[in-house]
């Protein structure tokens, strides 16, 4: 007997539909289920979950914080590299901001003395990576300074005004700004001049997009104390390693704070660095969460 045309196609349809089903909604996830079963990819597969005293300290792969109730970075534990997500495993991704950014959007320090938040200011990757060397600097008792930061830890960025010449430059300057120090939240910008001209502070709700944009490098060191990862987020901001540089500048702040000698901390450091991967690819790293177990395990916080 012959079905017409149209009991044909959809039969033909009913039949993919299955198939499909059978394939994709039940053999295909069992046999990834099977896979992670196997010894050496169950713990992976259950999210490397790394356990103390009974109880679930965080995943091996993910990033978190390690903070008090006051939200400060705690003295006796080493600490994680930036998060743009705040070690938010559903809020995994970066900041998106690039290289050229370097002008902040600056607050209304009227709402700020209110006691109120400025929703439209927003810090540029700069001032961020400035802001945050400083803190990691003064927190580990070195040096934070840096290239294109000034001393309070915000971009050293000018606005010049001034009449162009055909390759963009101005050489002979009629205003220049320093467009990440506010009026009223710093006394004087961090260069008092440029190329004979005051440098200004900004004021907010002025336009500077018209002046050329100037980064100021400054006499800070080519090789800062503090290195990159600890004041740069990583591409999922739950990047749950740090560089061997990163835990050697933590090391002192961390061994007097629970009160030993450095070189017991070191041996820690060293036994939870990881190598390259396959021996060639990529950097050591530093697992900071397996770092810190240890930490409380062998030299508990007094």
């Amino acid at each position: 007997m012959r079905f017409p045309a149209w009991f044909r196609v959809h039969l033909a349809a009913v039949r993919a539909l299955l198939a499909l089903t059978v394939l994709l909604g039940a053999a295909y996830p069992l046999a990834v289920y099977a896979a992670g079963r196997l010894p050496g990819l169950n713990d992976r597969a259950d999210g490397s979950l790394v356990s103390a005293d009974g109880r679930t300290a965080g995943s091996a792969l993910i990033g978190q914080s390690f903070t008090g109730k006051d939200g400060e970075p705690l003295r006796q534990y080493f600490q994680s590299r930036p998060s743009a997500g705040d070690y938010d495993p559903t809020a995994s991704g970066a900041s998106n901001l690039g290289p050229e950014d370097v002008v902040d959007t600056l607050p209304d320090q009227a709402l700020v003395a209110a006691g109120k938040e400025d929703e439209n200011a927003a810090q540029s990757l700069l001032t961020q990576v400035c802001e945050r060397s400083k803190a990691v600097g003064e927190f580990n008792g070195v040096s934070g300074a840096r290239p294109f930061c000034t001393p309070g830890g915000v971009g050293a960025v000018l606005a010049v005004f001034g009449h162009r010449t055909t390759d963009g430059a101005v050489p002979h300057p009629t205003r220049v700004v320093s467009v990440n120090e506010e009026q009223g939240t710093v006394k004087a910008p961090f260069v008092a001049s440029y190329k004979g001209v005051r440098v200004e502070l900004a004021r907010f709700g002025e336009d500077y997009a018209k002046g050329l944009i100037v980064p100021i490098r400054g006499n800070a060191p080519a090789d800062p104390a503090v290195p990159p990862d600890a004041v740069t987020a990583s591409g999922s901001g739950l990047d749950p390693h740090i560089s061997p540089a990163y835990a050697d500048l933590q090391l002192k702040r961390v061994a007097e704070a629970r009160g030993i000698p450095a070189a017991q901390v070191e041996r820690l450091v060293q036994q939870n660095t990881n190598g390259r991967a396959l021996g060639f690819m990529g950097e050591p790293t530093v697992n900071v969460l397996k770092l810190n177990l240890a930490l409380d395990h062998a030299y508990p916080a007094r």
